[in-house]
């Protein structure tokens, strides 16, 4: 993926991913307040022990000496305290923040047109709604509010130092700016490292997400070598980008303890001739020891905290890239039909997935309330598009589609779909309940429902003897159950929606001819009183359509009732006698 980088698209960025946090202000900015009681109560120790040296050690005051222990002890224990609560909150922050990403991230996804997905690797979508987001949440339990308290520290501790001695502070802090150069370049060179790594562990996602749900293709084919082959140079380039990152921490953290050495150096060095010329004390030069480790304590860490903050920004990106997607179903209809009829008209209808490549070319067809339309036709005429321009999974490019004289388009979409079925060759299961795969988690659909369907359309039987019955768990595809039997729960979850418009696509062409013969009856059950389209490459299914269509390459070649279609001595006979008549 391209990427954006420059301080103006960070800010813009940044911009956005803080408008997340509006609903949760009071506990951020609470949470900002803790990282500044913090800032302040971090110089209270060397202060204190500036003090203990100066005051009791000097002049042997055990009391005294005794007194601000307890004080040293009472100011660590209150930075504890409030270290924790700010660790808390700030990590509260980050989850809730990427809660409410999550969703608006999923909820997009849901409204991409199907189209999206045939050009998207699921697994890059997988990343961009699990591990991308959860980067996300870095940004502020170790991102943001903990670099504003490090610099916040920072800033305390050179007050501080230039309070108690000026001339002092100015010698010490003398390396600050090659650590400020260095630090700039580093910020720079693990951003690009971090980019690469995210897009090879997406890549990483991808390929495993792939190849373990076509797992029975690797292995028919024996490709197990060369898979995993392919899957160690993705592995190693992986690699290689982490080594990048740690190639960067290897040269900046030497760089840091370096710089941090040769402040101590100086500190000794030129408070030595302060000490001897009595204008600086023995206390001050042990108060800026520890004021050096705090300097350059938080400096180092905030290598970590940019490793967040830039793993959370290129994350955002990616991110933002899907929310900002064009690719949304139009979802302009307003109107909605209460009684419904099912009358369908398809006019001068044309489609292409590819701009003018034509899938569908000027079709137009009727069918009436409570017929039925069966579609045949070679592979590839174009017969599974036409169900699909009908619920809108893919727009339409020239003609128009209407229902009961209403154009689609002017329908509300989620009334339009809501009002039809659809039965697929491929069937989908859910790792859940034989009973949840038919109600899809619908609170409108009891089970007393689902098992009066199960009992019409001839599966009740079947799922009775499954151990558990309707609780039974399919696992994921419904791996445990056979083809015809998949089949069979997906009429029972079409019956159960009571839609007005059924489509049958291919349901019956992967199964046996017993489970054929259940699923030839739960057709029949389920098409009564409905408008049905039935797309068949088995011609004994669609006999008793009322009308048949006879598409070849994306047009209606022939059109009529079987009988009718046997007559014409065209297409359709060519594909009856394949089917039907005994070779000699």
């Amino acid at each position: 993926m391209e990427s954006v980088s420059g301080k103006a698209f960070d800010y813009t960025l940044m911009k956005r991913i803080l408008k997340y946090i509006t609903p949760y202000k009071v506990m951020f900015y609470s949470t900002a307040f803790l990282s500044i009681l913090l800032a302040s109560i971090s110089v209270v120790r060397p202060i204190l022990i500036q003090k203990a040296v100066n005051n009791n050690i000097a002049n042997k005051d055990s009391l005294g000496l005794y007194e601000i222990t307890i004080w040293l002890i009472v100011a660590l224990i209150i930075e504890t305290l409030l270290q924790y609560v700010f660790t808390y909150y700030g990590n509260l922050i980050g989850q809730n923040i990427i809660k409410d990403i999550r969703n608006e991230v999923f909820k997009r996804v849901l409204s991409f047109k199907l189209k999206y997905y045939d050009q998207t690797p699921i697994g890059r979508l997988v990343t961009r709604t699990v591990s991308d987001i959860e980067t996300i949440a870095e940004m502020f339990s170790d991102g943001i509010l903990v670099i504003l308290g490090d610099l916040l520290k920072i800033f305390a501790a050179i007050i501080c130092m230039f309070y108690i001695n000026w001339d002092l502070a100015l010698i010490t802090l003398l390396p600050i700016p090659l650590l400020m150069i260095g630090t700039s370049i580093f910020k720079r060179v693990i951003k690009n490292a971090f980019q690469d790594v995210r897009n090879q562990v997406s890549l990483l996602n991808t390929f495993v997400q792939e190849h373990v749900t076509g797992m029975s293709i690797v292995q028919i084919f024996n490709r197990e070598k060369i898979e995993s082959e392919l899957f160690s140079d993705i592995n190693k380039k992986h690699r290689d980008a982490h080594i990048k990152t740690v190639w960067a921490y290897s040269v900046f953290f030497p760089l840091v303890e370096i710089l941090s050495a040769l402040s101590v150096a100086l500190l000794v060095w030129y408070g030595f001739k302060e000490i001897s010329l009595e204008i600086a004390s023995p206390g001050e030069i042990f108060s800026f020891t520890f004021f050096i480790h705090m300097l350059y304590r938080p400096i180092r860490q905030l290598a970590d905290r940019f490793n967040s903050l830039q793993m959370g920004i290129v994350s955002s990106e990616r991110v933002f890239k899907v929310l900002d997607t064009n690719y949304n179903i139009a979802n302009e209809g307003t109107q909605t039909i209460e009684n419904l009829n099912g009358d369908i008209t398809f006019k001068n209808v044309w489609f292409a997935y590819n701009q003018e490549d034509w899938v569908l070319k000027d079709i137009s067809f009727t069918i009436k309330k409570g017929q039925s339309l069966a579609l045949v036709g070679a592979t590839g005429a174009g017969k599974s598009s036409m169900i699909n321009l009908l619920g809108r999974y893919y727009e339409i490019n020239k003609g128009n589609i209407y229902i009961d004289n209403i154009n689609i388009n002017d329908i509300e979409l989620n009334h339009l779909r809501k009002s039809m079925a659809v039965v697929l060759q491929d069937v989908f299961l859910f790792s859940d309940t034989i009973l949840n795969n038919i109600t899809l988690y619908s609170d409108e659909i009891s089970e007393e429902r689902v098992i009066e369907a199960a009992k019409k359309i001839g599966a009740h039987d079947f799922i009775s003897n499954l151990l558990g019955g309707y609780q039974y768990n399919v696992r994921e595809r419904g791996a445990l159950l056979s083809v015809g039997q998949r089949q069979l729960i997906s009429f029972i979850r079409a019956y159960v929606h009571n839609p007005r418009i059924l489509i049958l696509d291919e349901a019956t062409s992967s199964i046996d001819s017993e489970s054929e013969a259940l699923i030839k009856h739960a057709t029949e059950i389920l098409t009564q009183n409905t408008t049905s389209i039935i797309v068949a490459h088995r011609l004994s299914t669609i006999q008793n359509a009322d009308k048949i269509l006879v598409i070849d390459k994306g047009k209606v070649v022939e059109e009529g009732t079987h009988q009718e279609l046997l007559k014409l001595n065209g297409h359709y006979k060519k594909l009856y006698n394949y089917q039907f008549e005994e070779v000699v």
